[in-house]
């Protein structure tokens, strides 16, 4: 069954949602090959002209799949890098997508949750939503996603909440620069609509190339920081406290540091 589901409407808008509902759309990797491959079909489609990137359900993004944070845990480092490479490659794909993207948030968005948000052009959220860098909570770094969270808050606020765990709401959202849009949740399509309807009046190549061009100005992520975040990432699962803290979280226990 997919994950993940794509449409295109007869104006050219696609929308490329999250279908994990009953997961709260939290992130496999096969999800993160479904959303990849699904993405770069949409990017190479001359009939789309913006992408809209939403969740199913009540959640945008719970972040990562227990399940597949559980197979990390019992793999060797060779497994857990590999497995990281399947989201890296994922987000490298959004990010670099050649239309504009707009991410529809409701509910939550946690971890890699955030991760998709920062790929994402332009962020639209609901007034109730919630946000959370919480990987720290377990003892491991939210590594991956780093060099899109990082680009997207700039180092300085990015810092008050990449590594505290602590979940916020939409205002601080937006003030960190990882939202750009708040609406009523009743509204938030119509928000969202607000923001894709000026990309249909512009030239797709143009926007394709400014985008481009806005995201070679911006910080550096290439193919050595990607892969800097991935070995980044293997060496905290392999620390004592990685190991403690995802045992207390799989054994429905405190951390030793809780």
């Amino acid at each position: 069954m997919s994950m993940v589901a794509a449409e295109v409407d007869g104006r050219g808008v696609a929308t490329l949602t999250l279908d994990r509902a009953e997961k709260h759309n939290a992130m496999s990797g096969e999800m993160c090959d479904e959303i990849a491959a699904a993405a770069a079909a949409l990017g190479a489609d001359p009939a789309v002209r913006v992408v809209v990137l939403a969740g199913a359900g009540r959640t945008f993004c719970a972040g990562g799949d227990l399940g597949w944070m559980r197979a990390q845990f019992d793999a060797d480092r060779a497994g857990r890098m590999a497995e990281a490479r399947r989201l890296a490659d994922m987000l490298n794909v959004v990010n670099t997508l050649p239309k504009p993207v707009i991410a529809r948030v409701h509910g939550a968005a946690y971890g890699g949750g955030i991760g998709m948000m920062s790929v994402a052009d332009c962020v639209v959220a609901a007034v109730d939503a919630r946000f959370g860098l919480t990987e720290t909570r377990l003892g491991i770094i939210p590594a991956t996603i780093s060099p899109y969270v990082l680009a997207r808050m700039g180092e300085g606020r990015a810092r008050t909440v990449f590594f505290s765990a602590r979940v916020f709401g939409a205002e601080e959202a937006k003030e960190l620069g990882l939202v750009h849009r708040i609406a009523l949740p009743e509204n938030l399509d119509a928000a969202v609509e607000a923001e894709v309807a000026p990309y249909l009046s512009v030239a797709p190549g143009a926007a394709a190339s400014a985008k481009r061009l806005a995201r070679s100005l911006g910080p550096r992520i290439d193919a050595a920081v990607i892969e800097a975040t991935i070995v980044a990432l293997a060496d905290v699962w392999e620390t004592e406290e990685a190991q403690a803290g995802l045992a207390a979280f799989f054994d429905k226990r405190p951390a030793p540091w809780a």
